[in-house]
């Protein structure tokens, strides 16, 4: 074979595709999702003194090796919406209803009677963070009258632009990706995905972020799940408190930063509190 065929051979040859290139510019983080209780409130242990309530009203004996089982799956599936929890428990929709309103009943009581505060440095956190124009939006697995009653107990009614449960976001909890999506479509906070950060105590709460895409997704110390568990199922960080998270935010290197008054020009005092939301959308 002649030179000039090997030459015209080797020119007509397929080449490899070229990776494609990552981006060089990490959106700022506009959009906060925080968990609730083992995150920005401290409950000590409350759910599952109210699951010991409820699984005596339907039945389970303390102490019993039914009862041993159902509280640890209640342990394992922390974060994940409580109805969901106990039709997994109690099997058919009447008795899984019956054991979620004497729950919720349970945890209601006891937050009525004054054991449940906001975890050290959470409101400064959200303060800050709304401050520094980052929309906060508060999540929980309870049903809308417990998140109202914990959120009544603290003084937090109108700390946010937005809290949800998972009704709110059309049924389904954590897990699932729900949650997170409804806060970024009902307050149009972010332009993208990007630019959500997620924090929370429990391996379902990683689970969602990662599923809704969050740059950032958090674990917190101070709720039901430890390091490695957190780590297991997809934190991008690990703090000791949801009240290390503007700093987190705020650090060079592989952090993506808060917003700007160049990124997101119509930025306000309380973090876009009084920003128009899509047609459509209500808070």
């Amino acid at each position: 074979m002649t030179q000039q065929s090997t030459q015209q051979m080797t020119q007509h040859e397929p080449t490899a595709p070229t990776a494609p290139t990552a981006p060089t510019h990490q959106p700022p983080i506009t959009l906060a999702v925080l968990d609730m209780a083992g995150t920005t409130v401290a409950d000590g242990g409350l759910v599952e003194q109210a699951f010991d309530a409820a699984a005596r009203r339907m039945g389970v004996e303390p102490g019993s090796a039914d009862h041993a089982e159902k509280l640890a799956y209640v342990r394992a599936t922390m974060g994940e919406s409580k109805i969901s929890v106990f039709r997994h428990l109690f099997g058919d929709e009447d008795a899984a209803q019956r054991a979620n309103t004497a729950f919720e009943e349970a945890y209601g009581e006891l937050v009525d009677g004054g054991r449940i505060a906001p975890v050290p440095g959470a409101r400064e956190a959200i303060e800050a963070l709304q401050s520094a124009g980052v929309t906060v939006v508060l999540t929980t697995g309870f049903a809308r009258v417990t998140q109202d009653a914990i959120l009544d107990a603290l003084g937090w009614r109108d700390l946010v632009t937005l809290t949800l449960c998972p009704a709110d976001a059309g049924g389904r909890g954590r897990p699932y990706p729900d949650m997170v999506l409804a806060a970024l479509l009902r307050t149009g906070a972010a332009d993208s995905v990007q630019s959500i950060a997620v924090a929370g105590d429990t391996s379902y709460d990683m689970l969602s972020g990662r599923r809704a895409g969050a740059s950032v997704v958090a674990g917190v110390l101070t709720g039901a799940h430890d390091d490695a568990a957190l780590r297991g199922a997809g934190a991008t960080h690990v703090l000791n408190s949801v009240a290390d998270l503007p700093n987190l935010l705020t650090t060079a290197g592989d952090r993506p930063g808060l917003p700007t008054v160049e990124d997101r020009p119509n930025l306000s005092a309380a973090g876009d509190r009084d920003a128009p939301l899509p047609p459509g959308l209500t808070r």
